[in-house]
């Protein structure tokens, strides 16, 4: 009798392993051919719209900053982009018609719940950090001794299929030129922190303004199995340049 309980128990816990195993190594497989292609995805968290510029107005200043942990070679991109729509670049702020004011925040492996986040957070959110956690294939076994095999195995298999993404979270601002006949006045006020218990307002009133101000954030993922940083940059900082450019 007890032999016959036993032999039962390792036909079931068999069964289950391969169960489990068929499970898991089909979900990895699954995933490895579905996001084989590198998939590259911009969005902006508000649309800008400027004026349309005669040819002789295209003209522009560009600043950008890079306040990540990676060395990112966007300047030479947008300013390309920009270039390739008609527009000239100037050093001097004085002579642009145009300012773009870029602030590269933050870059590395993300989820999808992480690049939502940033979006929504809007230009001047909170970011919270890259790298925290990033998609990977799972699976589940719950198969008693037969699961314990099976999920050996799918953690096997995870660990070769990993679905991967990269974001990179940059604050834009663009000024421009008022129209003939436009007049702009601003008003800014703010409350600074100073330590734990102590807060500071200020408020700032000017006459007209020289520029109109536009405000906006830009979150770009990279998405592919066993993605790597080396792989993600270039099309990272290429996204970038192509939408910041496409406002103009």
């Amino acid at each position: 009798m007890k032999f016959k309980t036993i032999a039962k128990a390792l036909l079931m816990a068999g069964m289950f392993s391969l169960v489990a195993i068929e499970f898991t190594g089909c979900g990895a497989a699954h995933t490895a051919i579905k996001k084989r292609n590198l998939d590259v995805q911009t969005r902006m968290s508000e649309t800008i719209f400027l004026e349309p510029a005669e040819p002789n107005r295209k003209i522009i200043f560009v600043d950008v900053r890079n306040t990540s942990d990676k060395e990112m070679n966007v300047k030479e991109n947008i300013i390309a982009s920009l270039q390739s729509r008609g527009y000239t670049v100037t050093q001097s702020p004085q002579q642009a018609n145009y300012m773009l004011q870029v602030n590269v925040l933050q870059v590395g492996k993300t989820d999808l719940r992480g690049s939502q986040s940033a979006l929504d957070g809007g230009f001047g959110g909170a970011v919270v950090g890259a790298g925290v956690g990033y998609a990977s294939h799972n699976s589940n076994s719950n198969a008693a001794i037969g699961g314990l095999i099976g999920a050996a195995v799918g953690v096997v298999a995870d660990a070769m299929v990993d679905d991967t993404y990269y974001s990179m979270i940059t604050d834009v601002q663009i000024r421009e030129r008022p129209l003939a006949g436009e007049v702009v006045k601003q008003t800014q006020a703010a409350t600074l922190k100073q330590g734990s218990s102590t807060t500071v307002a200020q408020s700032i009133q000017g006459g007209n303004i020289e520029w109109k101000t536009y405000r906006t954030r830009v979150v770009s993922t990279a998405n592919k199995v066993n993605l790597d940083f080396a792989e993600a940059q270039p099309v990272l900082e290429d996204a970038l340049g192509r939408s910041l450019s496409g406002l103009f």
